[in-house]
């Protein structure tokens, strides 16, 4: 998977499954604070399900860049997470796109 700068003010991470998925969402979450300037796309293609510690260390990072006027945008959400997010009221707390390629052509004519 991975976390790389796709553009100038751009960061979309690629998560792998449970348990890497915390450790790469850390590692997201600290580059957005060393940057301090970034919207972040999170592509769920390889993640089944996600667990709760995950979802608060998305919380967080979804804080982190509120505070900062910046967006969050997951995409490619397996049924099963958008069912997890949806029974606990987050559906409407995320912003969840198709693909990567609407996310990130959200963010680019939103910039």
């Amino acid at each position: 998977m991975g976390i790389q700068n796709w553009s100038e003010n751009i960061i979309l991470v690629d998560l792998p499954e449970e348990p890497q998925l915390g450790e790469e969402l850390k590692t997201a979450t600290q580059m957005v604070r060393d940057r301090g300037d970034a919207e972040v796309v999170i592509d769920f293609s390889a993640v089944d399900i996600i667990t709760s510690s995950s979802i608060s260390k998305l919380l967080r990072l979804r804080k982190l860049l509120a505070d900062c006027g910046h967006e969050l945008k997951f995409c490619n959400v397996a049924p099963a997470t958008k069912g997890i997010f949806t029974v606990t009221g987050l559906d409407g707390v995320f912003e969840i796109v198709e693909d990567k390629f609407v996310a990130l052509a959200g963010l680019q004519i939103a910039g």
